[in-house]
């Protein structure tokens, strides 16, 4: 039996659904005819020790993106040398998947992650990757790409090297 190549989804996160990074993550989608998730619709709450949260829509959008792809692409803005509030929301529940849901946790093993940032300017270093790459080798996951984009501008030869990776 043949395995199934998983597909690569874009998951978008930023208060601004017509902005530079929302241009990026759409030409990411177009140019790859992959699926966009724009983290702005849904109800995702923080995380919360005593998984009072159950019922909002994280586990349905990580069950959905873990079940049916094999690359995930983040693309967040950096506001104030970080990623959006919302990516990191999407990024500390993911400690449920350490908690009460772990069987879905152990999937994420093997999983490849794009990262792509964008700001104004080019003022990302080494340090604003720890985070990420921390969390993706706690997690089994392969941190495959981390790119920075100026303003909305992303060119013929980033969308071919995000290509190349997934």
């Amino acid at each position: 039996m043949a395995v199934k190549k998983l597909e690569s989804a874009v998951v978008f996160g930023s208060s601004n659904n017509q902005g530079n990074t929302y241009n990026i993550a759409h030409s990411i989608a177009d140019k790859l005819k992959i699926k966009l998730y724009n983290l702005a619709v849904y109800n995702i709450s923080n995380f919360d020790y005593t998984h009072q949260n159950k019922s909002d829509d994280f586990f349905p959008l990580i069950t959905k993106l873990i079940e049916n792809y094999g690359t995930i692409i983040f693309v967040t803005p950096v506001y104030w040398y970080a990623m959006s509030a919302m990516m990191k929301t999407f990024f500390d529940r993911i400690s449920d998947l350490l908690t009460i849901e772990t069987v879905l946790g152990r999937k994420l093993r093997g999983k490849s992650v794009i990262f792509v940032t964008s700001s104004i300017v080019n003022h990302l270093d080494d340090d604003f990757w720890i985070p990420i790459k921390a969390t993706c080798n706690y997690l089994g996951m392969n941190f495959s790409l981390r790119m920075h984009c100026i303003e909305n501008n992303i060119s013929a030869d980033q969308l071919n090297k995000i290509a190349e990776n997934i």
